[in-house]
């Protein structure tokens, strides 16, 4: 059982959400659905910018990954946690644990990049309506698609690098149904505090920093749109509220553990609820039932497909 680093623990086990037969049950059939729905809406949503001509626009194009990065986001935690509800040893590798926690900050790094090109495309949108296509060009798309991929991967490598080489020679139970750098660090054999504060100083300063950035925006966005017509100000925060709605959620569990990455209740691992399964189910309804071009797009597939079906 003996790795490199002096670690006695080769595998970890996740105490999971529940231990009750019947919440177990619930939460099995619950997160099956709730899975499946994030499977089928964000795809679909993928499918729909591909093969739509009308939405072949810097907006849908940065949706479009999105959607692609919340099936990744919960593919790295929900079918683990699914298929744990029916184990009796919750057990994930060390390799596993390293493995996922990694996934989760690279793919949770790319979300918060898009969120802010988000912004910045719904800013130019509408205080620089004529300048919208130069300055939203598809160069620029695809830099910050590759740019949120770059910090990901840093924002990563910067405390996993730190961790992988911890001693963890004492308890080896996760009080989650996930692995996650505060929760693995209070395993370790030694003082953890240091590298507690570089989760922190790190995870907590991003989760902090892009989440008053993306309010800033907001604020900005419709302070602008106030001044220079106080009649499309409604309009402007319906089409801001979905982008809100969606900010909201994603950041509210990354404050609460990483600014304060000392997890003291169980409570915390109820928040990531939002971030594995919430939001990513959400997040098409929101793009979707809010948005005309979306609408349209969508009735305009029905409609192919029943002419299609007809015909045949």
């Amino acid at each position: 059982m003996n790795r490199q680093n002096g670690s006695m623990i080769s595998e970890f086990v996740l105490l999971g959400l529940s231990s009750s037969w019947e919440t177990t049950t619930f939460l099995m059939f619950t997160f099956s659905l709730l899975y499946l729905g994030i499977i089928l809406g964000n795809l679909f949503i993928v499918f729909l910018i591909i093969t739509d001509s009308s939405l072949q626009s810097p907006m849908y194009f940065l949706l479009a990954n999105l959607s692609f990065i919340d099936v990744g986001l919960s593919t790295t935690t929900v079918p683990k946690m699914i298929s744990d509800l029916f184990s009796e040893h919750k057990v994930i590798s060390f390799q596993g644990c390293m493995t996922q926690l990694c996934f989760i900050h690279i793919v949770g790094g790319v979300e918060m990049v898009l969120l802010i090109a988000m912004a910045f495309d719904r800013y130019i949108a509408i205080c620089k309506p004529l300048h919208y296509l130069n300055i939203m060009s598809p160069r620029r798309c695809v830099s910050f698609v590759a740019l949120g991929w770059v910090v990901g991967v840093i924002h990563t490598m910067s405390q996993f690098l730190f961790v992988v080489n911890l001693p963890f020679c004492g308890s080896n139970k996760v009080d989650s149904f996930y692995c996650d750098f505060p929760r693995i660090i209070k395993l370790a054999c030694g003082d953890g505090i240091k590298f507690e504060f570089v989760v922190a100083a790190n995870s907590g300063f991003m989760s902090m920093g892009t989440f008053f950035l993306l309010l800033l925006s907001y604020v900005f966005i419709v302070f602008t749109v106030w001044k220079r017509s106080s009649g499309d100000l409604s309009k402007a925060l319906v089409t801001l509220s979905a982008h809100i709605t969606v900010v909201v959620l994603f950041f509210t569990p990354c404050m609460f553990l990483y600014v304060w990455p000392f997890p003291t209740s169980s409570t915390d691992k109820y928040l990531f609820i939002l971030d594995f399964a919430i939001t990513p189910v959400l997040n098409p309804v929101i793009y979707t039932l809010r948005n005309k071009d979306m609408k349209i797009a969508i009735k305009r597939m029905v409609t192919q497909l029943y002419e299609f079906t007809k015909n045949s």
